[in-house]
């Protein structure tokens, strides 16, 4: 994953405060400058992929962080309610960033963005006469015209929903006769500035299509084609060495696991079976997105962040009240405080310094700036309870089995539910709760293997609740207070 980066000057690019970086060959002479954006709740080290790849191809690519994102330390105006404000401030930052990066090249000029950036990107050029070309991935963007911005390569992942496939297709068939777009058909004339081609990029979903080879390659050729180059180079095909090492350091958790400290004589937890759980897990799932349907957003400069974090604490008091309400009779078996604090702290360091550092060093920003890192401890008075109720309600001796993953399954699909309840001021949530089973069953895992080692809930549920206000501080867009 390091091997597409030699060769490379990779240098910060001051850009009116918009936080940038400049890749390009070492010792390579002027070329086209390609500035690359990424998309809603992305960061630029997510589009890093591309800039490697152009670069090697000769030129100069630029990636930065729109307001609201990553390490850029500006707030995105409007955030999803004033769609006016919020497109202003990302095509404003756009502008900064061309205009520190073109003058470095030849003073030819393209544009590259995926999901929200495709359309920001598109609309910035439909502005501009200066961008040669446009690539946009995963857009929609109803401006577009059938020779308006010049030489558009549209591209979409196969696995990705229906109504982008279709929006790629309207678009790339305003130049095609009948006006129906084929894959892999150019129309019109590059020479002209009116080429038009539909990518449809195979198994892969919105993201994968970011990492996919044939999406890098396409978007090389394509501004080759544009700028009648022919450069190409070593393509910055990183997915499926991303998933290795991300899978190789879940694995290496199972063994590092016995070496957290002995919490319990023997495992503890509510031992719940099938029927003692049910109520405790089901009522949490329908009563908490009806509760929490007339509760304000905005309280916390974190767009949604309040919402999600509002309703793990939710429903893990209402976990708690269930758990109370049908806890076992018996003695409870004494756990040692020492040692959960020890176990914890060593989980948390694993999961957000060992896989979060990875992450944040070849997927996305991860590692919060400071303005982000201050909503950690808030986030976590919500994620705290529910982990806490939820692990204790699924461990223990005589627990009914696959009760975790059901616990689990019901709370996405009480997210769904808030959602579907309330589209406009939640629909942010419709875009993580796909990422939601990954992140459950990895630290479901990272939960399992603490348990056994532990004989405690409690480490995994500490641990698991500051990985997730963590996570959510590093990624979700900040908006005004």
């Amino acid at each position: 994953m390091l091997a597409p980066r030699r060769g490379l000057e990779v240098v910060p690019l001051p850009a009116e405060g918009v936080p940038a970086t400049l890749y390009r060959a070492a010792g390579g002479g002027a070329a086209p400058v390609v500035v690359i954006a990424h998309g809603f709740a992305g960061s630029r080290a997510m589009m890093e992929p591309f800039a490697t790849t152009l670069a090697q191809a000769g030129y100069l690519a630029a990636i930065f962080d729109f307001p609201g994102h990553g390490r850029n330390p500006a707030p995105l105006p409007g955030g999803l309610a004033d769609d006016a404000a919020a497109a202003g401030a990302l095509l404003a930052a756009l502008d900064r960033v061309v205009a520190a990066a073109r003058p470095l090249g030849d003073g030819r000029l393209a544009v590259l963005g995926h999901s929200m950036a495709g359309d920001i990107v598109t609309r910035w050029a439909l502005r501009h006469e200066e961008a040669s070309a446009t690539v946009a991935l995963s857009l929609f963007a109803p401006t577009v015209t059938a020779d308006r911005p010049r030489d558009l390569l549209v591209m979409v992942g196969a696995w990705e929903p229906e109504f982008l496939r279709e929006e790629a297709r309207r678009i790339v068939g305003l130049a095609a006769p009948g006006g129906r777009a084929e894959a892999g058909v150019t129309y019109g004339d590059p020479a002209t500035g009116t080429a038009r081609r539909l990518v449809i990029v195979p198994g892969v979903e919105h993201i994968g299509v970011i990492y996919a080879r044939q999406s890098l390659e396409a978007a090389r050729d394509w501004l080759n084609g544009a700028f009648g180059r022919n450069d190409a180079g070593p393509v910055d095909a990183r997915g499926r060495w991303i998933a290795l090492l991300l899978g190789g350091l879940v694995a290496l958790a199972w063994p590092l696991s016995h070496l957290l400290p002995r919490a319990a004589p023997v495992p503890t937890g509510a031992g719940l079976d099938w029927r003692r759980l049910w109520p405790v897990a089901l009522l949490p799932a329908v009563l908490t997105p009806l509760l929490l349907r007339l509760l304000p957003t905005g309280w916390l400069p974190l767009l949604l962040g309040d919402y999600l974090a509002a309703h793990c604490g939710l429903y893990g008091a209402l976990t708690a009240a269930g758990l109370w309400w049908v806890r076992p009779p018996g003695p409870r078996a004494a756990v040692s405080v020492g040692a959960v604090v020890l176990a914890a702290a060593a989980l948390a360091a694993y999961a957000i310094l060992g896989l979060g550092g990875a992450i944040d060093r070849f997927v996305l920003s991860f590692m919060p700036a400071p303005h982000r890192l201050e909503l950690v401890p808030v986030l976590l008075c919500g994620t705290l309870p529910w982990f806490l109720a939820d692990e204790w309600a699924t461990r223990g001796r005589g627990a009914a089995r696959l009760a975790y993953a059901a616990t689990k399954l019901l709370f996405l699909l009480s997210l769904l539910g808030a959602v579907a309840l309330d589209p406009p001021r939640l629909f942010f949530l419709i875009i993580i709760v796909p990422v939601m089973p990954v992140f459950l069953l990895v630290f479901g895992l990272f939960s399992r293997w603490s348990h056994r080692a532990t004989h405690s809930p409690l480490p995994a549920a500490i641990a698991n609740a500051l990985a997730l206000a963590w996570a959510m501080a590093a990624t979700f867009p900040m908006v005004p207070r």
